[in-house]
């Protein structure tokens, strides 16, 4: 296993030296904005940006974060946010703001692989991003959270709350993928290959991804389909792309659908009901296409697999509820959060 692991980076590093000669043989019209470093540096984060080194398989990496703390005395409280797979922590930032501004002390990691975080290449688990962050908390000295998980996020929410009962005291499940078992409905794609689809993205395509999340388009929303642009313009990208490959094959063999019952956090799923994301859903055969990803059975679904749980449906929305519908996202937040 370690032979192949070593061939696999010396692949990388040839590859890593192939993409930088290229992309330095390219006429400034070629880009649309400055390379931005695939750890963001360059790129402003609404909070300061702290690390928290960690040994994974080997390497030393390290685990950004932001830690924001409440305005005021504070309620003694803590809320953590864990992002999607195309975004990064900063994309809290408007909820961050609110929750501080309530009393609440709130903890805002990039995972491994993601945002300012190193980028290794290692085997991604929900069970070891669930630790790391575990760790983050313990350095933190925080001993009980709420966790808010969107999209991935949700997913490692999820495993964190099975792992962790009794630091996970509240859950709360924003439009999460890996609601149905997507290795029924996905073909199977080999490492190598979803390597080269991150390798071949196109900014035409990035955009039209990250439009697809929403009902209506606010030039707004943009902001960070340009990050991950300008992040394929590094002479590093293809170390990102292959992180972003190892994750995708995280999402879809590690589903965390069947283990719901198991949950016993208090429990809050925000849906947007016009959301159809798939992770993998150019693959699915047309015939299937109008019965994968129907966010409101599913989330319908999952509401009734968590014991206790409470489902609010966000109608016109998709399926970032926090930056589309987001004065009623954080009101539903904050009330969940005042419950006795």
């Amino acid at each position: 296993m370690k032979t192949v692991r070593t061939l696999s980076r010396l692949l990388l590093l040839i590859v890593l030296a192939a993409a930088t000669a290229v992309t330095s043989s390219l006429p400034a019209a070629a880009t649309e904005a400055a390379p931005l470093s695939i750890t963001l540096e360059g790129y402003e984060y609404p909070y300061p940006v702290s690390t928290l080194p960690l040994v994974i398989e080997g390497e030393e990496l390290r685990m950004a974060y932001m830690d924001v703390l409440p305005k005021g005395g504070g309620n003694g409280k803590s809320v953590m946010l864990l992002h999607g797979k195309n975004f990064f922590g900063a994309y809290w930032k408007e909820t961050i703001a609110i929750l501080s501004e309530n009393g609440y002390r709130v903890i805002v990691p990039d995972q491994i692989g993601f945002g300012r975080s190193s980028k290794p290449n290692i085997h991604y688990s929900f069970h070891l991003l669930a630790a790391t962050t575990k760790r983050l908390l313990e350095s933190l000295g925080v001993k009980e959270v709420t966790v808010v998980g969107h999209s991935m996020g949700g997913m490692l929410a999820t495993r964190f709350a099975l792992m962790y009962p009794e630091v996970a005291t509240r859950l709360v499940l924003e439009n999460p993928i890996g609601l149905e078992e997507y290795r029924g409905i996905v073909p199977y794609v080999a490492i190598d290959e979803q390597y080269r689809a991150e390798l071949n993205s196109s900014p035409e395509k990035i955009r039209a991804y990250h439009k697809s999340y929403f009902v209506t388009w606010l030039p707004e929303y943009g902001e960070y389909a340009e990050v991950a642009i300008r992040q394929t313009g590094s002479g590093e990208y293809p170390r990102l792309a292959m992180a972003s490959a190892l994750t995708y094959e995280m999402i879809y063999e590690q589903p965390v659908c069947h283990e719901f019952p198991g949950i016993r956090a208090r429990t809050l799923l925000v849906i947007g009901q016009a959301d159809r994301t798939v992770v993998g859903k150019s693959r699915v055969k047309k015939e299937l296409l109008s019965t994968v990803g129907q966010y409101p059975e599913l989330g319908r679904r999952t509401a009734a697999l968590i014991p206790g749980s409470r489902l609010v449906e966000l109608a016109n929305v998709g399926h970032i509820p926090h930056l589309e519908s987001k004065y009623k996202f954080n009101e539903t937040l904050l009330n969940f959060l005042r419950e006795e």
